[in-house]
């Protein structure tokens, strides 16, 4: 438990001492911070346009789902900008080692390659974890002037923090195989994006094809926790993706320390 604290107070540091934790945070939550307000926006148009008709034709008004046509989308789009910014969070993790060569120190030192893994992880982690908190400022404005629901708020942003944690998982392993930080963070991306289209493409082959596609997909398995729905079976692929994650930067590093004999 030492080393990997260690290993994480280390990379947790990194962050903040330079730009790269402040840019990352300060471009995510301005850009959360415009689609929050398009989208907010957009609702409270939409209300008053309904409120209008109501009154013409002496309708009752109908009532929104500040849920379902806010927070949801907000949710989704958070998603969408994880996917851009978490390379950029995770490819200097090994690749950064390799390219100045303290790998070597790392390896040969008394902490275990799994303890380093975890540690790097959880720091990145930690650093997605402030940046979904930053969010968490427009959610209140909501409850501030209007009623929305708690439950899915709460199971929006633990689908979003299950989510980051696995491309952050995928980003520690493209590391551990470049020293060349650009070619980590494009290949994570690109590996990420992928597991994002085969939910597109599910809507265009046959429905049993369609369903097996949709079951691999990162967004699909989301949209429950978007809408409210806590299933255990999204929680667990979500764990067995991080685990492969993990499991394969393990054995990334195991090959390396190996073939250095």
């Amino acid at each position: 438990m030492r080393n990997f604290l260690a290993i994480y107070q280390r990379e947790v540091k990194s962050y903040f001492s330079s730009p790269i934790a402040y840019v990352v945070i300060g471009l995510f939550i301005l850009l959360a911070g415009i689609f929050f307000y398009l989208i907010v926006s957009n609702f409270v148009q939409m209300c008053l346009r309904v409120d209008m008709m109501a009154q013409q034709y002496r309708m009752a008004p109908q009532k929104m789902n500040v849920n379902l046509m806010a927070i949801r989308p907000i949710m989704h789009n958070l998603s969408l900008f994880a996917l851009f910014f978490l390379p950029l969070v995770t490819m200097r993790l090994y690749s950064d080692e390799k390219r100045t060569g303290t790998i070597e120190l790392l390896m040969t030192s008394p902490v275990t390659n799994l303890q380093a893994i975890l540690g790097k992880f959880s720091a990145a982690g930690t650093l997605f974890l402030v940046m979904l908190g930053g969010t968490f400022l427009y959610i209140i404005f909501l409850f501030l002037y209007g009623n929305p629901e708690v439950g899915p708020i709460f199971t929006g942003y633990l689908g979003l923090f299950l989510l980051g944690l696995c491309y952050i998982a995928f980003g520690v392993f493209f590391s551990t195989l470049t020293d060349n930080q650009i070619i980590a963070a494009v290949s994570t991306f690109v590996f990420i994006l992928f597991f994002w289209a085969i939910g597109w493409v599910s809507g265009f082959v046959s429905p049993g094809l369609g369903e097996t596609l949709s079951s691999f997909s990162l967004i699909d398995h989301f949209d429950d926790f978007a809408k409210g729905v806590l299933d255990t079976k999204h929680i667990v692929y979500y764990i067995s993706f991080i685990f492969m994650g993990l499991f394969l930067s393990f054995v990334s590093i195991e090959s390396t320390r190996w073939r250095g004999r």
